[in-house]
């Protein structure tokens, strides 16, 4: 019997996943499905409700309903719980074999993604390293607990509201060695430079540059931008007029995450080389 999978969010046009899956299903011989589903604002716990009577086994979950799914699931992995947000969802059946009454078990994989990306394919080990985030959203949340676990020498957050950037420190603190910080600390070098940048603002989907000072980045470090497809964005473009050697996009981070959660479902592991190599847009 084909095992059904979907992603949810709104909008969903725009969504890899339904290829990026159906690949790593075609590549290990996996006799699923996998959709799309534009979930109505407000309606979420309907939609999933749905989908799990139609015999759904599991969900991939983006913008806007990471929240909605955090409170949906009935266990939550340490990852989704620190995070305090949800991106992949997998469905228990209850004790009459349907979904009444059944486990909804939630992670977030979107940090393990992350750290996939930069260590596997990027070849740029984090321990020991210094790691500056820029953010305190959703997306830097989930990157936290992954990055801590890398041992780097020192994690630096970065963000407008100082007291978001402290209170994921406060958060975090019995992880890993963090700090808690806003940009103007990171100005004339007085927070030193850092081996990896890494931008979890929502700055490029607009267009913007956050507003981190080109102190902060080292030569021979690596500066990611966590938005994928858009080729050269303003943080890529500031690192590379200051002469960082090595730049990358969210592609890797995207597909990474996409193979956690089918390891997750289906007990094996995709190779993502060619997906990632299919879907990446040079950085021009």
């Amino acid at each position: 019997m084909t095992d059904q999978y979907a992603v949810i969010g709104n909008p969903i046009g725009h969504t890899k996943s339904p290829l990026i899956h159906m690949s790593f299903a075609g590549e290990t011989g996996q006799d699923i499905t996998y959709t799309a589903i534009e979930g109505p604002l407000g309606g979420f716990a309907a939609a999933v409700d749905a989908f799990r009577a139609g015999g759904g086994r599991g969900l991939n979950i983006t913008a806007p309903f990471k929240l909605d799914a955090f409170a949906y699931a009935t266990d939550l992995r340490e990852r989704a719980r620190l995070a305090g947000a949800v991106n992949a969802m997998k469905f228990e059946d209850g004790p009459e074999g349907g979904p009444e009454g059944g486990r909804v078990i939630a992670d977030n994989f979107d940090g393990v993604g992350l750290v996939n990306d930069i260590q596997r394919n990027l070849d740029s080990p984090l321990a020991g390293k210094r790691v500056l985030l820029l953010g305190a959203g959703g997306a830097a949340r989930g990157a936290i607990l992954p990055i801590l676990e890398q041992k780097p020498a020192e994690l630096v957050i970065a963000n407008r509201t100082l007291s978001k950037a402290q209170a994921l420190e406060s958060q975090f603190s019995g992880h890993g060695r963090l700090s808690g910080t806003d940009y103007a600390a990171l100005t004339g070098g007085r927070s030193g430079r850092f081996d990896v940048v890494l931008n979890a603002t929502s700055a490029s989907l607009r267009g913007e540059l956050p507003p981190v000072d080109t102190a902060a980045f080292a030569a021979d470090g690596l500066a990611y931008e966590l938005v994928y497809g858009k080729g050269l964005t303003p943080f890529l473009r500031l690192a590379q007029g200051v002469g960082v050697r090595r730049l990358a996009d969210g592609v890797g981070m995207l597909v990474e995450q996409a193979a956690e959660a089918f390891a997750w479902w289906r007990g094996i592991r995709p190779d993502t080389r060619p997906v990632i190599e299919r879907l990446t847009i040079p950085l021009v």
